[in-house]
């Protein structure tokens, strides 16, 4: 996959039950791929709706997302470059014609790839905790990327998973603030609460796992540049 695309996702065993944080993109069916995923009856998070996120979401009995997400009716999705373009309001984006960089088999034809919606969706907001037995992840609801972006907090390790709302970069890239459903100010807000809390270990949705101080680094870079374009004329 182009790495635009290429999400990760995070499967937590639980001493009662597992957490599966994010479904990917849905072009290689899970089940048959990642069996481990299904066999105790897991807690599938997806933390918000976009296609690199959802597309495996329904293959699972039921999934858990934030009521603001358009999961119930998902965005048909895309593998042709500027098509998802348009669809996300990057038209100003040069994006490939083909996100996808190798067929996952024979035959395979990405002009019919298509989004589809999960058979039963549970709503969850900030403040709910999901019980694994052993291990206890607390909902936080942080807009910005998303009107329903979320992440799971677990206060005893300082474990974070992140969702999109932040990720390491690189210098020459920048937390995706200008796509369709983005908002500047809620993406300040949510940087600024999640700067506060004693987070040890990050858990993105895309690329590697970042520490606490990374992770304040990129709130601290975002919430300078960008809280000028928040305020509001007196």
């Amino acid at each position: 996959m182009d790495p635009l695309l290429r999400a990760n996702i995070w499967h937590v065993r639980g001493r009662t039950r597992d957490l599966v944080v994010d479904t990917g993109l849905g072009v290689v069916p899970l089940r048959s791929s990642l069996p481990q995923l299904f066999e105790r009856d897991p807690l599938v998070v997806v933390t918000h709706a976009h296609l690199d996120h959802m597309g495996g979401a329904h293959e699972f009995d039921s999934c858990l997302a934030h009521p603001a997400e358009s999961i119930r009716q998902p965005d048909r999705g895309s593998l042709h470059g500027p098509t998802l373009a348009i669809e996300l309001g990057l038209e100003d984006e040069e994006l490939p014609e083909s996100l996808l960089t190798e067929l996952p088999s024979p035959g395979y034809d990405p002009r019919n790839y298509a989004l589809e919606a999960p058979s039963t969706l549970v709503d969850i907001d900030e403040g709910d905790v999901l019980d694994l037995g052993d291990r206890h992840f607390e909902v936080l609801h942080l807009p910005g990327h998303s009107p329903g972006s979320i992440a799971l907090f677990e206060p005893q390790s300082g474990t974070l998973f992140s969702g999109d709302v932040v990720y390491d970069l690189t210098e020459d890239e920048a937390l995706l603030d200008q796509i369709r459903g983005a908002n500047i100010a809620d993406y300040v807000s949510s940087l600024e609460r999640l700067r506060q809390l004693p987070i040890v270990t990050v858990f993105p949705g895309h690329g590697r796992p970042i520490d606490g101080r990374r992770l304040r680094e990129i709130c601290e870079d975002y919430i300078t540049t960008r809280s000028p374009h928040t305020r509001r004329p007196t």
